[in-house]
């Protein structure tokens, strides 16, 4: 028998994934459990002036998007202009266009053969402003009249190249901020482009601003929940609490309530399905009636009810989650007493005079441990699944609880706050992922059908 069992070990070792995942499980167990790391209060709030260093400081920079129209006479003198001061080039009235618009020959030419009365095409012209921006000219099309034009109308805009309309935005956090030199603006502010532009887009590695345009510049708030910076690598939760110590806090409460539950789920599901396999008849009909009246009961109204009229406690949640989770293993161990009842060696101990009590816990339990050492990973898996589960849902630890499962919930009210989604999700996912490769280990090493030879 010890030799057996000791054999079923060594090939669970010997199964490399199965072997690191016990230790890292163990790993994040005892790290949770026994602490070591030195974090927050998990119900502290932080103080907001020490994210100061670590807030946003915007820099926008919208260009103006400018458009005017101007008249102009044979002798190329502008005789109206509007909103054609944008462009701040001196297109005034009784100026001569070809002076503030230099566009060369082509665009006399075209402008000659409208005022001759002679059919044009639409034709458009580049330009480069005085203050070095992009622009373009551009004469719709002429159809004859019956008589000359005394005007043509010629309109003015912004080019139509991609840097010419594109929104710069850089940030950078206020203790670079406060470095390049800059702290002394007034944040948040908002000003056309004046002596400061140039050193503030300098600053934000803007090398070409626009000439044109508006500077926008905001300083992020402080708001909860607030995203990951240096001294809370996870950010902080919609409460203003550290979300790394919220996350070890409640990964040891949610261990701890699994293997709590694992434990005492356990022993009454062993209790219950051996005296139901071992004695059988009447006893086994009775209580296997008895279990799945109690089974049919919904778990989650239960608690619902439990937890209006009693309130919501770490025991009590553990009390009435065990009431119902020893069911399962109860039906296995039952199972394998029913088979093992009848073998020679349990014959050979009656005959011998043992008491039941005996029989079953040192004769038939040692052999039938095989389902319940392969269910307990996913029985761990179960329980913590299902605490995160009630505190997303607000049916599981009281208020102010450390909790994975309250991390999320608070998430599905902040969308923004990924961190809030991320790293809770993480931490259940890696745990649930060591156990599930625990269990497959254990599973080959303890199942008799690799090493059987049927006759």
């Amino acid at each position: 028998m010890q030799s057996a069992v000791t054999g079923k070990w060594r090939r669970f070792l010997a199964n490399r994934r199965a072997a690191a995942s016990a230790a890292l499980l163990a790993a994040i167990m005892l790290g949770s459990l026994f602490g070591g790391i030195p974090l927050p209060p998990p119900g502290e709030v932080v103080d907001p002036a020490s994210l100061e260093p670590y807030r946003r400081v915007t820099l926008r920079i919208v260009p103006d998007r400018r458009a005017g129209r101007l008249d102009i006479s044979p002798d190329m003198a502008i005789v109206s202009e509007s909103g054609c001061g944008a462009f701040d080039a001196g297109l005034t009235n009784g100026a001569p266009v070809t002076a503030a618009l230099p566009l060369g020959p082509e665009f006399d030419a075209a402008v000659a053969a409208r005022f001759a009365n002679s059919p044009a095409p639409p034709e458009s012209f580049p330009l480069i402003l005085p203050d070095g921006s992009e622009a373009v000219v551009s004469l719709s099309e002429f159809k004859p009249r019956q008589s000359p034009p005394r005007t043509v109308r010629i309109r003015l805009r912004d080019s139509d190249s991609p840097d010419a309309g594109r929104t710069v935005t850089r940030s950078m956090t206020r203790g670079a901020f406060e470095a390049s030199g800059l702290g002394g603006l007034a944040l948040p502010s908002s000003a056309r482009p004046g002596d400061d532009f140039s050193a503030l887009a300098a600053a934000f590695g803007i090398p070409a601003p626009p000439a044109h345009g508006t500077a926008e510049l905001a300083l992020e708030p402080v708001a909860w929940p607030f995203r990951p910076v240096p001294g809370h690598p996870l950010g902080i939760d919609a409460a203003g609490r550290d979300v790394l110590s919220r996350i070890v806090a409640g990964t040891r409460i949610a261990l701890l309530f699994g293997m709590l539950l694992v434990v005492s789920s356990m022993a009454a599901g062993i209790a219950v399905g051996a005296i139901q396999g071992y004695f059988g008849g009447i006893a086994d009909m009775a209580s296997q009636r008895i279990i799945e009246i109690w089974s049919a009961l919904p778990f989650l109204y239960v608690m619902m009810l439990v937890g209006s009229v009693l309130g919501r406690s770490f025991g009590l949640l553990l009390l009435c989650y065990g009431l119902f989770n020893w069911i399962g293993i109860s039906y296995y161990v039952r199972a394998e007493f029913l088979r093992l009842r009848g073998r020679p060696f349990v014959e050979a101990a009656r005959c011998q005079g043992f008491p039941a009590w005996k029989i079953m816990l040192r004769h038939i339990l040692p052999n039938a441990m095989t389902p319940v050492v392969t269910l307990l990973p996913f029985s761990l898996i179960g329980a913590i699944s299902s605490i995160s589960a009630l505190d997303f849902l607000g049916f599981g630890l009281p208020p102010l609880t450390p909790s994975l499962g309250e991390l999320l919930g608070q998430a599905q009210s902040n969308a923004a706050a990924w961190w809030l989604v991320a790293y809770p999700a993480s931490v259940l996912f890696t745990i649930m992922l060591l156990a599930v490769f625990i269990g497959e280990g254990l599973r080959d090493a303890f199942d008799p059908k690799p090493t059987a030879r049927y006759r």
